[in-house]
């Protein structure tokens, strides 16, 4: 089945079911704050194994104690997909075991 883009409603709908998630623009976004550098830089690598896990993958930012991302799906011109829920819902599960806040 192709990916169809959520439409603006279905899009706030499920993002009401991801605390700390919101709309930018065309993307889903969320950064997290950790309690190193170390700790940031983990939880990157984590993300980047779900991703291509997924195939599917965000802007992924590392800053020093922060780690952000900005999530949409470039092959139905950048929109929002069901993809995009199941990466962030798969990167929410992850975040608490590396004491992100």
């Amino acid at each position: 089945m192709p990916l169809e883009p959520l439409s603006q409603k279905d899009v706030e709908d499920r993002l009401s079911e991801l605390p700390g998630w919101s709309l930018d623009g065309d993307r889903i976004t969320r950064s997290y704050r950790l309690a190193s550098h170390f700790a940031a830089a983990a939880l990157v690598v984590h993300i980047a194994q779900v991703q291509d896990e997924l195939d599917h993958h965000s802007d992924l930012t590392l800053g020093y104690d922060t780690v952000s991302l900005a999530v949409n799906t470039h092959s139905v011109g950048g929109a929002v997909t069901e993809k995009d829920f199941e990466l962030a819902n798969r990167v929410e599960e992850l975040t608490t075991g590396h004491g992100a806040r």
